[in-house]
């Protein structure tokens, strides 16, 4: 649960739900914190890892835990190693959706990093795990499937 919601893909599809309900796409309250960043489109870059992945990889790890005698704590960071900005997320959202999804600039928020992408290389040398869905459409499509059934099952 997320309440209140801070992350991008559900926040851009709940814009898409709003407008396919009838809201207007220019009364958008979805924000894009600062466009001024040193990146190709000047809004920030994030990996994203789909949660089947995410949970594959906490499988794997249980598994080195239990199986393979691993001695004490270990660190892995898990990602697709594959950067998308904001404005990248927001128009695969749009793609997807077929939803035409607004949003509005906003100042950039204290100590947001322009670019942040993080490398599974140990995960996968030591635990024999790489993401299997690395499509951004593909886990904008997973979200999107998921607000669809939930709005079909309140109404």
């Amino acid at each position: 649960r997320h309440k209140p919601e801070t992350h991008l893909i559900p926040l851009t599809l709940a814009e898409a739900v709003s407008v396919q309900t009838g809201g207007r796409p220019e009364d958008t309250s979805l924000r894009v914190f600062g466009d001024d960043y040193d990146t190709p489109d000047g809004t920030c870059v994030r990996d994203y890892i789909h949660v089947n992945d995410l949970c594959s990889a906490h499988m794997a790890a249980a598994r080195r835990l239990l199986d393979d005698g691993s001695e004490g704590s270990e660190a892995y960071n898990l990602g697709n190693g594959a950067g998308y900005s904001v404005k990248e997320i927001i128009e695969a959202c749009r793609r997807v959706t077929g939803v035409d999804i607004r949003y509005r600039i906003a100042d950039r928020r204290p100590g947001d990093p322009p670019r942040l992408v993080g490398s599974a290389e140990k995960a996968k040398s030591v635990l024999h795990w790489a993401p299997e869905i690395t499509s951004i459409d593909e886990i904008v499509a997973t979200g999107w499937k998921k607000e669809e059934d939930r709005f079909n099952w309140l109404h």
